[in-house]
Order: structure tokens, then sequence, then C-alpha cells
């Protein structure tokens, strides 16, 4: 949102007012408040008829300072996200000339009675800072609405990332972004999954602490600052240090809520029925059938929003004209080794039996005259569950438990964005403005939770299309409708890997993409999309009008999904250690590369590959031609598809080459030790048993790497030692037989694990 005509101007409906000077502070042992009225203090007479800010910092987590910008101090509504309090040690010093606020490497500094500014440091290495005039407390004139900013500065090389699933260009600096879920498709400015939280090269991470909108201007408005407003009276944001992008989304976690592990067997290839296709009973199983017919594992079966009949979504309530004994059929599709996931969402259309409860009962957002508050976008006379009802909750978690009883084992909460603001009521009295972002989080949460009651802690999985602050804690979420193009296929994954950098550890996307033309999908387009949703951390096929079987495209395409089912599954040891060593901490799976090479400054630039993982790298193929524009760290890179690709890179290099149809960039860097089963038919098995163990350019001296159980828990452990050209290669707490392949310099030595130690020379 901008306020100012230019650099000197204030656009002519505005007034803004901003602090000038501390004026006065009090001190308690955690806390440093700030008192900064709008003009200097030279006199008694200064201080009448004058506004002032009050200004609070303090520090939930170590290495984390929050500022709050107070005009007048009212009672706000909810809902508000929680933040969790680990009320660290602070330091706070206060002087004639200056006020500091410490925690952790992180220090705030404030000068004392002169002009205004409030600095963040590490040592006394300046990470960013507000300057005389950038915080404001505005007044819209045009419309009598109240609005508070803050201008934090940025570095000359500063590059700013983040702020939820954002389709446009990965680095955001120069971009407008409104923090307000929407459900906009993934070829616009809008987006299903708003998070107000960026993430900087420089050391540091931002999170602004509100619900409501939440209006960027990132290097735009003016364009040595990123600036962000909020309609109100006060606004909460908290400086995130790192340094680095793992210990900033660490500390971001710890604040706003712990990354969740999926169980390992969603991480399989999901496929679903597409939204707009004909499919009964006898169409699932076929489609089930012919992918074991055609040796392709799969992991889970999905039913699209056809599972119940049309102008009735969602009744939870089986068609039964096409599916006449639901029990019998998940029993036959579980007897197969196979998961099932229904569609599902907290819009109730008129229609169907669960309105006239909710009606009854007073479980759905109303409009202030106490009538429902009803549209036919989307299903004919929509209500919207309403979640701040406790009762609403149980009567939602009843219906989905009644789907467990049958036998289905998760749902795929899709929708949750277009949640009314105006003329809309709810049930606990939240405000609307704060309740159509955080509205997500109350529904995701609701099915979260109603899984893990029937299934068990660490069985619970949502495949989420809507997210906020704090949705990390429900995985897992999915990119939307995506358009079957390559160029959105490309805007997928800048999306996805901008979601990734705010605070999410597990991300999807519809293999294919969603929005189908008369002939789209191509059989191209369709082969390199299952190549990047198998190198994702989850792969689910899905469309609108199209089946996504691989033989209705070409029989490469059977091919291309056998082979890529099988590399993910055979990686699930790395993957799934990755996973919950990662998770743990607050870091996602996926992750762009700047991540990994933070010191590569042409690495903070790319979007278009990723690491899988902190040892493989993955570079999709976007075109029909094959081509790619690859860039490699310095180092050794093996490919793990053909040995015979192997790149010895001194100081960084860009590639430019074409791959088959089959085939695509997947290399492991050197220093990896890369665990595989290539036996592996589902995505959840013992990860200790039957190892293939690679070893690709082991550096001297030890390298060890953790393998997980089922659970996402340490069990077992390879630990190389190196000294010249003598390999020493030890386990513990694996079983059955391992197999060591040795990648030195692109040439493959195999060789039998002997016993729990091996010694090899090269």
């Amino acid at each position: 949102m901008k306020f100012t005509n230019g650099y000197w101007l204030t656009r002519p409906q505005y007034q803004i007012e901003s602090p000038r000077e501390v004026f006065d502070y009090k001190q308690t042992d955690n806390k440093l408040t700030l008192y900064a009225p709008f003009k200097f203090i030279n006199e008694r007479g200064d201080e009448l008829n004058l506004g002032m800010s009050t200004i609070d910092l303090t520090s939930p987590v170590e290495g984390v300072i929050g500022v709050k910008l107070t005009h007048f101090d009212q009672n706000e509504k909810g809902p508000a996200y929680h933040i969790n309090n680990q009320n660290p040690d602070v330091a706070i010093t206060t002087g004639d000339d200056e006020l500091t606020f410490t925690s952790g490497g992180l220090t705030a500094r404030i000068p004392f009675k002169q002009t205004f500014q409030l600095d963040f440091l590490n040592g006394d290495h300046l990470l960013t800072q507000s300057l005389d005039k950038a915080q404001g407390v505005i007044h819209d004139s045009s419309t009598n609405k109240d609005y508070m900013r803050e201008q934090l500065n940025v570095g000359v090389d500063d590059k700013i990332y983040g702020l939820g699933e954002r389709f446009g260009n990965f680095i955001k600096n120069g971009q407008e972004v409104k923090i307000t879920n929407q459900d906009g498709g993934t070829a616009s400015e809008q987006s299903y999954k708003n998070i107000p939280f960026y993430l900087t090269d420089a050391g540091y991470g931002v999170f602004v602490d509100q619900p409501q909108t939440v209006d960027f201007e990132i290097t735009s408005e003016n364009v040595d600052r990123v600036q962000f407003s909020t309609e109100g009276q006060s606004l909460q944001y908290y400086v995130i240090y790192g340094p680095t992008p793992q210990e900033i989304l660490h500390r971001y976690t710890q604040l706003t809520g712990q990354m969740q592990l999926p169980p390992a067997w969603s991480f399989g290839l999901w496929l679903t029925t597409s939204f707009t296709t004909d499919y009964s009973e006898k169409t699932v199983m076929k489609f089930i059938d012919g992918m074991k017919e055609r040796n392709i594992p799969l992991d889970v079966f999905h039913f699209d929003c056809f599972w119940q009949k049309g102008f009735e979504w969602s009744n939870m309530e089986w068609d039964r004209d096409e599916f006449p004994d639901p029990a019998s059929l998940i029993k036959k599709i579980h007897d197969r080794g196979i998961k099932v996931c229904v569609w599902i969402n907290p819009y109730i259309a008129q229609k169907g039996k669960m309105f006239e409860e909710g009606k009854e009962k007073g479980y759905f957002v109303k409009r202030e005259n106490g009538t429902i508050w009803q549209w036919d976008l989307w299903q004919a006379g929509n209500a919207f569950v309403d979640f701040t009802n406790p009762d609403a909750v149980k009567w939602y978690k009843s219906k989905l438990q009644a789907l467990f009883d049958m036998g289905v084992d998760c749902f795929k909460t899709d929708f949750g964005e277009r949640i009314p603001v105006d003329d809309a009521v709810f049930f606990d009295g939240s405000d609307p403005k704060r309740e159509h972002n955080y509205y997500t989080l109350q529904y995701n949460q609701a099915v979260f939770e109603t899984i893990e009651e029937a299934k068990g802690k660490g069985e619970a999985v949502v495949f989420a299309r809507s997210a906020t602050v704090g949705s990390q804690k429900y995985p897992v979420h999915w990119g939307g409708d995506a358009l079957s193009t390559f160029k959105n296929m490309a805007d997928t994954l800048h999306g996805g890997l901008s979601f990734l950098s705010s605070g999410f550890a597990f991300w999807s996307h519809d293999i294919g993409g969603f929005e189908d033309g008369p002939d789209t999908p191509t059989a191209d387009l369709y082969k390199r999309w299952t190549q990047f949703g198998l190198l994702s951390s989850h792969s689910r096929y899905h469309g609108s009008n199209v089946y996504r079987v691989p033989w209705n495209f070409d029989d490469e395409a059977v091919e291309n999904t056998r082979k890529y089912v099988n590399l993910k599954l055979s990686l699930m040891p790395y993957l799934y250690t990755q996973a919950a060593h990662n998770a743990a901490y607050g870091n996602p799976l996926m992750r762009p590369m700047w991540f990994d090479f933070t010191q590569d400054l042409t690495a903070h630039t790319l979007d278009n590959q990723y690491m899988l993982g902190s040892q493989i790298l993955v570079a999709p193929v976007f075109n029909h031609e094959g081509h790619v524009n690859l860039y490699l760290p310095a180092g050794k890179w093996t490919s793990i598809i053909d040995d015979n690709e192997f790149y010895d890179v001194k100081d960084g290099k860009w590639l430019s080459q074409n791959y088959s149809e089959l085939d695509l960039p997947v290399l492991a860097r050197e220093n990896t030790i890369l665990l595989r089963n290539p036996k592996a038919v589902h995505a959840d098995y013992d990860f200790t048993k039957d190892l293939d163990i690679h070893l690709y350019d082991m550096h001297e001296g030890t390298t060890s790497v953790a393998v997980v159980d089922q659970k996402g828990k340490d069990a077992g452990k390879v630990t190389v030692d190196r000294t010249g050209n003598e390999l020493k290669v030890t386990t513990t707490g694996l079983n059955g037989n391992a197999t060591i392949y040795i990648h030195e310099n692109g040439k493959t030595t195999q060789v039998t694990l002997n016993g729990a130690a091996t010694t090899i020379k090269l």
C-alpha cells in the first residue's frame, strides 16, 4: 500500500505522523518501553496537543527481538497467532545518549533524546534499521481509516525472499505483496498461502505478527526499504537473527510452531481421479490395477470432489450411485497396500444434509442481521463452518470420524481462502478482518487433530491448499490450480521455493498441471512434470478434466513414471532422514540453492533448480526441447541417475545442455553418503535394511550420516574415514545385506560390506 507521492510528498488523502525522538522510557526485567512523540520536545509547551508512539521491545526467543508500535492502546479482537515465549535472558542498557536491548546475537539500539532511529545489529555489524520518519501513524481522510507503517532499510546487495507461496519472481525485491489469502490460481499475484514473514540473505528475517491483511512494499515505494503496513492502531513485528537461513527459520519456527513430520507412506506416489472426470468404483479399480500391471508402485489413491453428489459438497456422504459400498471399495484398495484420501472443504452446500444440521445448531458464519452468510460461488447456497465455535468443531470432526470408520486414511483439505470479511459475524466475536487469513489454521487444525485421534500421533497428514502462520504444524500443502504449461510448471517451482522459504518443510503440486486445455497436458510436459513431482517432497498426479494415468499419454510416459517412482522410493532412507532432521530444526526438505551455498552469490539468484535435502541438486526441464541451463557451485557433482555424468567444478560454472525425455540433472555433491534401497515397492519400509551405500568423492577425514526408522527416529549410522586412498566404512544399526558403491572422479567401484566395517583401497 503506497502512501507517498514520490520521495518528498505524501498523497493528499493521507496524514502521516512519525516518532521524532525517544523522550522517555520504562525498563522492566525483560522489556523496554519507549515513548516517542511526533515532534522534538524542547519546552513544556511542546508536550501539549501532540500524539506519541509507544514502542515495546521484547524477546520471546533468543536472537529474536519483538517490536510493537502502538498509537492508541485499544483492546483488539482476536484471533491472534500463537507466539511461543521461551523467556530468554536479555540485556538492557540505558544511558544519557543511547538505549540498547540485546537477545542472543541480536541488539536493538536507539538514540535517546536525539533524532529517532532504531538499529538492529549483530555485534558491530548493522543488519537493518528504521530511520527517522520510517515508522508512521497514518490517517486516511477519504475513508476515515487508520494505518500503522514500518520501513526497514536494505543493503546494496540484500535480497528478499519468502512471504508465502508466490508464483512470480523468487526474489521479492521490487514487488508489492498483499498478505491476504485468495483463490487466485498459480498465474497471478494472488496466493492461497500468505505468510507475513520474509527472509533475507543479509543474516536476518522479519515476521509481521498481524493476522489481518498486511501490505508489503519491497523496495518498491521506497527503493531503499522494505515497508509493511496494516490497518489499525498498532503493529507488531519481530526481527529474527540467523545469520544462516537455516538458523533464521529455526528461530522463526521456535516462535510460531514446530514443523511436523508426516508419515513415511505419504512420500510415495498419490494418484487421483482428477476433478471433473467421470469415475466410479470400476474406474478407480481400473486405474489402481493398471498401475500394478505396469509395475508402477502406488501408495495413495485420492477421490476428488465427486465422491460426493454434485450440489452437496461437502456433506461427507458418498455418492451411492457410483460407489454403492464405499467400505468394501476402501478395503479392496487397502488390500493392495494403498492408502485412501478423500477431498473435503469447509463450505457446506445448501442441498446437503449437513446444511440443515448446521443451520439448526448455529454452526455457520452469520451476517450482522443474524442470517447465515451464504453465496453461490462454488456450490449453490454455500455456508461456511464457523471454527470459532467449539461445538461446530466437534460436529465437523464427527463427520470426519464417520469416514475413518469406513477406512479413509486422510483428507485433502481444499479451499479455506474465500472467507467473508464484510457483514460477517463469528461465534466468538472474532474480527472478520483477522479471521480471514486465520481461518485456514483453524480448519486444518481440526482435520489434522481428528486424523491423529483416529490413526495415532505421527500418522496424520492432510493435503492442504491454504495456509497461514503456524500452518507448518499441519502438513502437507500443495500448490493449487496450476496451468498445464511449461511456464506455469516453472512458476509452480518458484511458488514452492518461496513457500518453503517461509517456514514450511513439505510441499507438493499437481503433476501435469491442473487447468487442462483441449490438448493438454502434452505427453512431454506430463513426463517432465512427473520427474519434477517425484523429486519433490510429496508427489501427486492430479488434473481437472483429463485423467492423469501415464498410459493415457504414451508408452514412454509409463516408463518415465515407473523410473522416477522407483527412484524416489529407493531414496527414502535419505529423504526421510533429511525430512525428519530438517523438520525437527525448522527447515524445509526442498530448498533454494542459496540455503546450502551461502558463500556463492550466484546461488542467491537461482530459482529454476533446487536442493532436495542438503546433498542432491535437481534441475527440472521446463521446455519441449529438453534444454537445461544449470548452475553448479564449486565441487564435484555426480548424477545419481547416470554415473557417467560427472562434473569437477573449480569456481562455480553454468552448463547448457539437452536431456532426453527420460532424464534430467539429479546430482549428488561431493562428500555425500547416500543410502538407498532399489528394491523398495512402497515409501514406508525398514530404512535400515538391505541398503546400498553410495559414496561420492569422499573428503579426507571422517564423515557420517544417520538413517531413521519409519517413525523418523535415528536408528542407524554410516561412518566413512578417509586417509589418502583408503576408505574405512563402518555401520551401526543396519540390517540385512549392504553393498557399497564408491563414486570417485566419475568412476564407480562396487564392494560388498563385510560385517560392520570394511576397509577399501582405491
